[in-house]
């Protein structure tokens, strides 16, 4: 196995606490682990997990700051990505993450369990089937985002704690132009490229809508 560190991780959040940097560091290992078991991640792309999931995932960080005592709900987390990235760099947050598919969620919840995290949560759901509330809603490209908007619709909290509104802040890839229009929503895309300056993220943004 080889030795995979959260250097790029560092690079763009260099005022990590030794905290976090400990729970950045071992999340090869436990993805290594949990995906021979249950596959969450492409096996060709596990010794890219820095680049292309964590780093990825913590692109809507660069967008927005999440706040201490705001929620945000991860839909159809998979393996758990963005939400325990997000989880993991603002700890004062409480993230909750669903995925419709059991085993993911097994693996969110061990993971989570290993790194201590205490303001994450994650269930067995549809997003349709949450009940609560929140201030963010983050995803990581699962449907077309006419298609995920109707799964999440009404689902946010009235007040804004935060710098820019309550809304979606959707990571997706490609040229998004015509599903956007498609939607019939008023998007806002953050190209990642303007962050990171790895080849992986020249086509990837956040797609941020308010609520």
């Amino acid at each position: 196995m080889p030795d995979v560190k959260p250097d790029i991780i560092l690079k763009y959040f260099p005022d990590l606490s030794e905290k976090q940097l400990e729970q950045f560091s071992r999340l090869f290992d436990l993805y290594s682990f949990w995906n021979a078991q249950i596959n969450v991640i492409s096996r060709k792309d596990i010794e890219e997990l820095y680049e292309r999931h964590v780093l990825h995932s913590l692109g809507i960080a660069k967008i927005c700051t999440f706040k201490a005592g705001e929620s945000v709900l991860d839909v159809g987390t998979g393996g758990g990505f963005p939400g325990i990235p997000l989880a993991i760099l603002f700890p004062e947050t409480q993230f909750y993450l669903v995925d419709s598919i059991g085993k993911k969620i097994k693996v969110v919840k061990e993971v989570a369990a290993a790194l201590g995290l205490t303001n994450l949560r994650a269930d067995h759901l549809r997003a349709e089937q949450v009940k609560e509330k929140f201030n963010f809603v983050v995803s990581r490209a699962v449907t077309r985002l006419g298609e995920f908007y109707p799964w999440i619709q009404g689902k946010f909290k009235k007040e804004s704690l935060n710098a820019i509104p309550n809304g979606i802040l959707y990571l997706k890839g490609g040229d998004l132009a015509e599903e956007i229009k498609e939607s019939k929503l008023k998007a806002e895309l953050y190209p990642l490229s303007a962050y990171f300056e790895e080849d992986f993220f020249e086509t990837k943004y956040v797609v941020y809508v308010a609520q």
